[in-house]
């Protein structure tokens, strides 16, 4: 009998929820690197305004098209500059643009999945009231005060800028510190939580370049918050013990993939008509 009272998840401001109800930490661009972004596709569409406005002034003074025809013209060059192409082009590049290519950015839904040209076409259409025609001051309101730096064409369409480009993969920590040896063998440290594990693996990455108070402070206040966590505690200082800490999750984390990968490839070779149902089971 299915339970009364449904399952929740429980997901922060800077995290997206998928289908599959599975929370994903992927950061949004801020607030300043969209403006900087959004002025240079501004830049851009002005420049090609200008480039067409005299392409469509030497037509007319070429007395290719009748003058009467010039407000249509200029109206339908302002619709293709403003919606058409900016539609086209976030379409195309899966999200991207000028700016946001030159910040780092793209636009994707809130589910995390790709946007497409119905959700380019409403940002660009919007676009034309809280960009153009209040120079941005809409945008601007509305992007400061939501969790994602949202402007209101992506509250209508559904969609938000994150950050394309990862930071450079930092050189691997020290391995396993050798009075650490006999303790790894019987240690503990898997209830950790991630967050945590992540900000001790990000002082043992940048340890060295810290001034040597603050890295006493930091790794003191850290090893205060592994050690619920971490059973026995080895005898030595906290910093030590916090290289070990890493080293062995690290291990232990690559033996569990090195497994997994194993047990696919034994599934694979087995049967692989059932290869997709089982592993969608597991």
């Amino acid at each position: 009998m299915a339970s009364e009272h449904p399952m929740t998840v429980d997901i922060r401001q800077d995290e997206v929820l998928t289908g599959e109800a599975v929370a994903l930490d992927i950061q949004p661009l801020s607030f300043f690197q969209r403006a900087l972004g959004c002025l240079i596709d501004v830049v851009a569409s002005v420049v090609l305004l200008i480039v067409l406005a005299v392409v469509a002034n030497w037509l007319l003074g070429g007395a290719f098209l009748d003058a009467a025809l010039a407000p249509i013209l200029g109206i339908t060059t302002v619709v293709i500059v403003l919606v058409l192409v900016p539609a086209l082009v976030e379409t195309l590049t899966g999200g991207s643009s000028l700016g946001r290519w030159a910040v780092g950015g793209r636009i994707v839904r809130v589910d995390g999945g790709a946007a497409g040209f119905r959700h380019a076409f409403i940002r660009a259409f919007i676009g034309v009231l809280e960009i153009w025609l209040t120079a941005g001051a809409v945008a601007a309101i509305v992007g400061a005060f939501t969790p994602r730096t949202q402007r209101l064409g992506d509250l209508v369409a559904g969609t938000y800028c994150e950050r394309s480009r990862a930071p450079k993969l930092q050189p691997r920590p020290a391995e396993l510190p050798s009075t650490l040896a006999s303790w790894a063998a019987v240690a503990d440290v898997g209830r950790m939580p991630d967050r945590l594990a992540r900000r001790v693996s990000q002082f043992a990455h940048q340890a060295a370049y810290l001034d040597p108070g603050a890295r006493a402070r930091v790794a003191a206040a850290l090893a205060a918050e592994v050690t619920p966590y971490v059973s026995p505690l080895p005898p030595v200082d906290p910093e030590t013990m916090l290289r070990g800490v890493v080293a062995l999750r690290r291990a232990r984390e690559g033996r569990a993939l090195a497994l997994q990968n194993e047990r696919l490839v034994t599934l694979i070779a087995g049967d692989p008509d059932t290869t997709t149902v089982r592993t969608v089971r597991q």
